[in-house]
């Protein structure tokens, strides 16, 4: 039978630190009104949605078939980048903010670490990329926060001395013995919020595996705590009927959710927890609560890693890295192009920590 370990209660900030990055002013939006719209999380119990609403929600999650004019996009880009600077080009300001503090690092997968691929299977990082993770992890405390199974993550990244968090962060685990840079003496750490439902998860990842077998190219994966149906390869005039099929299993759920990532839909329980509350429990557990002399830094691509990003914009502590080609409205305060950029970063960060 499966432990949690013990580690210290959970605490509310009782005093805020000092805030980096300062808090935007007026609507941080505002310059992409078309795209914001759909930004909020479709959820089962809203049964106003319109299949044409969800099939619009779905391009925006896959911007390369949204945004189809290349000269549109870069322009877009640019203006983007003026709100979100390169964390490269800006690393000399990241590493100011560090000063006197402890840096955690917080890396999503899929999109950050590894490329984007048609089979969620095959979404392997690269020897290079694992080398990059594990030389970060010898400096800073470092944790992957996916919304993969734990297991999964696990054996494409390889690295037993890093914090894990499945399941966008329903099912999470630390090394048996904790690393060095860490003030905790919890020497393990499991917690699994949503246990409860495991039955009821496997039980509509068996169904929908049915259910979406008459659509071409749909793939369903079990993650644990929720389910993932991706649609990478499915034909976008099918968009709309493998919503459809994916909202009928889901009627007879009323404790499951539907969000929505990169052309995946997510079935997760409907507690209150996500990968910003994730990132807050490791902070608690590595031994960083309500402490201002640590500086979270959080990468990740996805709509699912915003809940990191508003965390931390909330606490005014630490920086949100988004992952990204093109132009979103994001929580994040800085920017990186894709996973060579994400490796290129944390180069850097090892190179100025070993120089310092």
């Amino acid at each position: 039978m499966t432990k949690n370990v013990a580690v210290p209660e959970m605490t509310q900030n009782s005093s805020k630190p000092m805030q980096y990055p300062p808090p935007r002013s007026g609507n941080a939006g505002a310059s992409y009104p078309i795209h914001k719209r759909f930004l909020a999380r479709l959820e089962v119990c809203n049964h106003g949605v319109t299949p044409n609403a969800w099939t619009d929600s779905m391009k925006i999650s896959s911007p390369t078939q949204a945004m189809s004019v290349s000269t549109l996009v870069d322009e877009a880009y640019i203006a983007w980048t003026a709100r979100y600077p390169s964390a490269l080009d800006r690393f000399e300001e990241i590493i100011g903010a560090s000063k006197g503090k402890q840096i955690v690092m917080f890396l999503d997968y899929d999109g950050t670490l590894s490329p984007i691929v048609e089979d969620p299977d095959r979404a392997f990082m690269s020897d290079t990329m694992r080398d990059a993770v594990r030389d970060i992890a010898s400096y800073f405390p470092t944790a992957i926060v996916s919304g993969r199974c734990r297991d999964k993550v696990y054996s494409f990244v390889r690295l037993a001395e890093l914090y894990y968090a499945g399941s966008h962060g329903m099912d999470i685990k630390g090394p048996v013995k904790g690393p060095k840079n860490t003030k905790s003496k919890t020497k393990a750490v499991l917690f699994q919020p949503a246990s409860e439902f495991l039955p009821m998860i496997n039980e509509v990842f068996k169904t929908l595996l049915e259910t979406t077998k008459s659509t071409p190219g749909a793939k369903v994966e079990n993650n644990k705590f929720c389910v993932s149906v991706h649609f990478r390869c499915v034909e976008e005039k099918k968009w709309i009927s493998l919503a459809e099929q994916v909202r009928s299993v889901l009627k007879e759920y009323p404790k499951l959710r539907i969000t929505q990532g990169r052309k995946v839909l997510e079935i997760r329980p409907t507690i209150k927890w996500d990968k910003g509350k994730a990132l807050e429990f490791l902070l608690e557990s590595i031994g960083f609560a309500n402490c201002d002399h640590v500086l979270p830094v959080y990468i990740g691509d996805d709509r699912t890693d915003e809940d990191a990003f508003k965390v931390l914009r909330d606490r005014g502590q630490g920086i949100g890295i988004l992952v990204s080609k093109f132009p979103k409205d994001t929580n994040a305060s800085y920017s990186l192009r894709e996973p060579t950029e994400v490796m290129d970063f944390l180069h850097r960060l090892v190179d100025w920590k070993r120089n310092s």
